[in-house]
């Protein structure tokens, strides 16, 4: 099949674009970017207003495949992700059982292959059954198509069990990625301790028991030679490490999400909004500024959602009883475009870099570009349209959205994996 995208706003830093051009693809390959493209035996598409950029991935999803369908599959969350202008997730190992070896990591490709409307870059975890104790099936694991190591959902609580597993693990090339939570200092933690915890008579979860982990595994890092992500980062003093390690010449990366740019703890209120119970949690303004800023100035490297869908049931309780995670995979791309985009902090190469570029570098998978011969994964999104969160419902088996009722400007419509289209004029194909 083939298909010429006439006169959109194409952004790609890595190709040196940023103009209105036409690009024409051919199976799974895009075979010409320019000008006045012939449009022999293709399907025309006029994406006159719309941005191009190459396709989007979310390097941190919660799929919920295999083990607990009842919140997520595989098939509801990548349809989610091609709603919101994703070409491909890299989904985190706290399944059940926990995906720690190369079976799991098999199940989760043959699902996604099979029932998918993106690409599925599967992690494994660091350690068996996300214990700590003992080292997981990492070769294996790596052999079937596991593209990253992490504990993500609690991290790895021992000095010495990181060590060990970066030691043995970097033989293999891949990142580890850190979910900084030290469980002896947070405890039982809700939101995050200050103020709006003693207001809402929530127990408190304190910056310091992220930061401590993040310096810790820094310094793991420093001595094992390992190459190191840091996950859904949320404090200033957290992103100052980052920052410190970045000018040591250290392998270290971050993330953000739009809720802790977006959103802080003055958000939940007397209503106590499970929606907002997220981990670790809504931090300060002061926090979300700095992490703002981090994305400007180049020291956060990606931007993902930490989408994680539960069932209703499971939110509508007390506070303290409800899960941990919020979805917003179908808001992202809308969430930044908005809020960074519009508002001048950064431009449309800077947003393809961090939710494009990066993700798939720090994961070492196939770099993709705007030009021929590349892999025709590709987004395109309507910059200007505005539109409610959650008004029309989700794609996603879950409807935690914590930006639920917020007004955004963005919205993904069109999206091709391979050549072939998953999303067609705002519809999963």
């Amino acid at each position: 099949m083939a298909f010429l995208l006439k006169s959109a706003h194409v952004v790609d830093p890595a190709a040196g674009i940023d103009g209105v051009v036409d690009v024409k693809i051919e199976n799974d390959r895009i075979v010409e970017v320019g000008e006045d493209l012939s449009a022999d035996g293709a399907e025309v598409l006029d994406l006159s207003g719309k941005v191009l950029v190459p396709g989007l991935v979310d390097m941190h999803v919660h799929l919920r495949e295999p083990g607990y369908e009842h919140k997520g599959t595989i098939e509801s969350e990548t349809r989610a992700a091609a709603k919101g202008g994703m070409t491909g997730v890299c989904s985190m190992p706290n399944t059940d059982p926990v995906t720690d070896n190369g079976v799991t990591i098999e199940y989760v490709k043959s699902v996604a292959e099979r029932e998918g409307h993106c690409r599925v870059f599967p992690s494994g975890a660091m350690t068996r059954g996300l214990k700590g104790e003992i080292i997981s099936e990492m070769g294996d694991m790596v052999a079937h198509g596991a593209v990253a190591f992490t504990d993500d959902g609690r991290g790895v609580q021992g000095a010495g069990m990181l060590r060990r597993a970066m030691d043995y693990g970097k033989m293999f090339g891949k990142v580890f990625m850190s979910h900084c939570q030290d469980e002896d200092l947070v405890g039982d933690g809700q939101v995050n301790e200050g103020v709006v915890s003693t207001r809402l008579g929530l127990l408190g979860w304190p910056a310091e028991g992220e930061e401590i982990q993040i310096a810790r595994d820094i310094a793991v890092a420093r001595l094992t030679g390992a190459k190191l992500h840091i996950q859904h980062i949320s404090t200033a003093r957290g992103l100052e490490l980052v920052r410190a390690a970045k000018a040591e010449g250290l392998e270290v990366t971050c993330e953000a999400t739009p809720h802790h740019m977006f959103l802080t703890e003055d958000a939940i209120g007397e209503t106590y909004d499970t929606s907002l119970k997220v981990n670790p949690p809504l931090r300060t303004a002061e926090d979300a500024a700095a992490i703002v800023a981090g994305v400007i100035d180049g020291t956060v490297d990606a931007i993902v959602t930490d989408h994680a869908p539960h069932a209703d049931w499971e939110k509508a309780r007390e506070f303290e009883l409800a899960p941990f995670g919020m979805t917003g995979i179908e808001a992202s791309l809308a969430l930044v475009n908005t809020n960074l985009v519009k508002t001048g902090k950064i431009d449309y190469g800077r947003m393809v870099e961090l939710m494009s570029i990066a993700p798939r570098r720090i994961l070492g998978v196939d770099a993709v570009s705007i030009q021929p011969g590349s892999l025709a994964d590709i987004t395109v999104f309507d910059p200007e349209v505005t539109w409610t969160v959650g008004a029309d419902g989700y794609e996603s088996k879950a409807n935690n959205c914590g930006f639920a009722g917020t007004e955004v400007t963005g919205r993904a419509t069109d999206v091709f994996v391979g050549g072939k289209r998953t999303l067609t004029d705002g519809v999963i194909c």
